[in-house]
């Protein structure tokens, strides 16, 4: 087994619009496309993060429809950040809708943003996200356990 930094419980929020396209951001860390995603803080919920993490990385303001699932298995969720440091997630994930807020690259974590075709992802997306996507787009009532 490889060497891991550090275990983080993260959140990651899947947003669809009218026309059920989902939202990516570009990440400047590793310049590839993801879900907005992030880390929970001290003292936050996870659906508290969840929609600080969606209102610093995009601007907008949503509002949580429902868990898609929680995942912890290391062979998607371990990440190695371009520093060396490598971090196990456990992410929390949720679908959510658009509330408020205007589009826009929101903090220097993003290079881009904008909505993609499910079927049309960008091929340089992050390795654990997929599965997030293909979990929120099942239609499943029950949330997932990965």
């Amino acid at each position: 087994m490889r060497r891991i930094d550090d275990l983080t419980a993260g959140v990651a929020v899947i947003i669809l619009n009218e026309e059920k396209q989902v939202l990516l951001q570009k990440r400047s860390d590793v310049k590839l496309w993801g879900i907005p995603s992030g880390h929970i803080e001290i003292g936050e919920t996870v659906s508290e993060a969840a929609i600080r993490e969606v209102k610093e990385e995009t601007n907008l303001d949503v509002k949580i429809i429902k868990l898609i699932g929680v995942y912890s298995d290391p062979d998607s969720q371990v990440f190695a950040y371009p520093n060396g440091r490598v971090v196990h997630f456990i992410t929390t994930c949720f679908l959510a809708e658009i509330t408020g807020g205007d589009l826009r690259c929101n903090s220097s974590e993003s290079l881009e943003i904008k909505f993609f075709e499910p079927q049309n992802l960008p091929k340089d997306l992050l390795r654990m996200h997929p599965q997030w996507l293909k979990d929120a787009l099942a239609e499943r009532e029950l949330a997932f356990i990965r």
